[in-house]
């Protein structure tokens, strides 16, 4: 998985559509997320599309993330958030302010807000279950 800052580069030489394809890419290159664990459970509420979030934790203590959508530009938009925080300890992902590490990628601005409506709650999920393994 490449860093934000990697990802950030690489938008900023972009046009609107190749960015838009970016997200797509990235969303592709999600690890596949089993059917068995998309459930009402893992669902994040307040998505215009069906998302899943499903934590990890590794031996090591740092958390793991699946996810998935039903929607390849949600999906890379999942992947966007995922690649700051995934496989970090779950008091590191606590310490990213996950909004302003995307606030450059400017994604309201690219997107419907159908389409970034449900970051918040992303990033809510995320958060809470750090919160739930930390200390």
């Amino acid at each position: 998985m490449q860093s934000l800052d990697d990802l950030l580069e690489e938008h900023s030489f972009l046009d609107p559509d190749d960015r838009y394809r970016l997200l797509i890419e990235l969303g592709r290159g999600l690890e596949a997320m089993p059917d068995a664990l998309k459930t009402d459970a893992t669902l994040v509420r307040g998505c215009s599309a069906s998302v899943w979030v499903y934590p990890t934790r590794r031996d090591d203590g740092t958390l793991h993330f699946l996810a998935d959508s039903n929607a390849a530009i949600t999906k890379g938009i999942i992947a966007l958030v995922l690649t700051a925080v995934q496989d970090r300890a779950p008091d590191a992902i606590l310490a990213i302010d996950i909004p302003a590490a995307l606030a450059p990628f400017d994604l309201t601005k690219q997107l419907s807000s159908n389409r970034t409506q449900g970051i918040p709650n992303m990033i809510a999920l995320i958060r809470h279950e750090a919160e739930r393994y930390a200390g």
